[in-house]
């Protein structure tokens, strides 16, 4: 549904995004990660043809975005940035207002879509009584107005509360297991992105430094607990003698390839340092995230 070929954004002298290729395959719910700054809005905004690209290839639904815009964004809806909404009219006449930015939309299928994001009762209230939460699900709403094969959510759960939170992801889920939809989805909220995503992409400083699946990010690196009595001190021996090649959190180390637990242990008590505990960590995708983006700033 998405294919980005070695895709390049410069603004002036600035290099935002770097050489990026992305594959999003059909009926996956696609999860992209970084930092505020690695790129992601400008590869999502590049994805719908509001940012041109440098140089590279942007695929949409079997498009060039660049050369066919209109083809291949016909069938995507979108929350991009913030959603502006006529906030002195209801949320129906904004939903029939934005209808025709694309095609004109019968009623039978706005009725549809309030239904589904749950705004049954309320399309008729202005939306300046609308509360932060409804909000969220009348931008869901616009999103699906041209019944979409794609769905590209950029930070979809911001300034929700769990409750709004819970309710988010529970409609993602319903629109890709009862649509079929392909979703892309931006977040910063790695816990979100666990629970809904089934592969995901990493960006750090416009460069994506890992595309795969969750299940991948769980077993790709060796990072131990260790508690010692000097844990500072522990690490530079460790890392004179090539045992580790990361430390973060003060208590975390990633081990070098070939290196178990027991070579450490036997390392530091024959250097007399007291060990308190040692045991790989339960890898999640926050930590996952975390080492890999710490990583590289150390490397830098």
């Amino acid at each position: 549904m998405i294919q980005l070929q070695n895709v390049k954004k410069y603004f002036g002298q600035r290099l935002a995004v770097n050489d990026l290729s992305l594959h999003v395959p059909k009926g996956e719910i696609f999860g992209l990660l970084g930092h505020n700054g690695a790129g992601k809005s400008t590869a999502i905004g590049m994805m719908l043809g509001q940012v041109w690209p440098s140089d590279g290839e942007i695929l949409v639904c079997g498009h060039e975005v660049t050369r066919n815009r209109q083809q291949a964004l016909q069938k995507v809806g979108a929350i991009f940035e913030a959603p502006v909404f006529y906030d002195y009219l209801s949320a129906w006449r904004n939903l029939e207002i934005l209808s025709h930015y694309t095609a004109p939309t019968p009623a039978s299928r706005i009725r549809e879509i309030v239904d589904w994001v749950g705004l049954s009762g309320r399309e008729q209230s202005k939306v300046r009584t609308y509360s932060h939460g409804m909000r969220a699900r009348l931008a869901l709403a616009q999103a699906l107005l041209p019944q979409p094969d794609l769905l590209i959510l950029d930070e979809p759960n911001d300034g929700l509360d769990p409750e709004g939170i819970h309710e988010m992801r529970q409609t993602i889920l319903r629109l890709h297991r009862e649509m079929g939809l392909t979703i892309l989805l931006s977040s910063h909220q790695l816990n979100e992105v666990e629970q809904l995503c089934t592969r995901i992409a990493v960006m750090n400083q416009g460069e994506k430094v890992f595309e795969g699946t969750i299940a991948e990010t769980r077993r790709a690196q060796s990072w131990f607990k260790l508690r010692t009595g000097d844990f500072a001190a522990s690490v530079k021996i460790l890392r004179e003698a090539g045992m580790i090649i990361g430390e973060r959190e003060g208590s975390l180390v990633l081990l070098a390839e070939g290196t178990g637990s027991d070579a450490v242990v036997v390392k530091l008590v024959g250097a007399g340092h007291r060990i308190f505990e040692i045991g790989p960590e339960s890898q999640n995708l926050e930590s996952f995230y975390l080492s890999l983006v710490q990583g590289r700033k150390g490397a830098a």
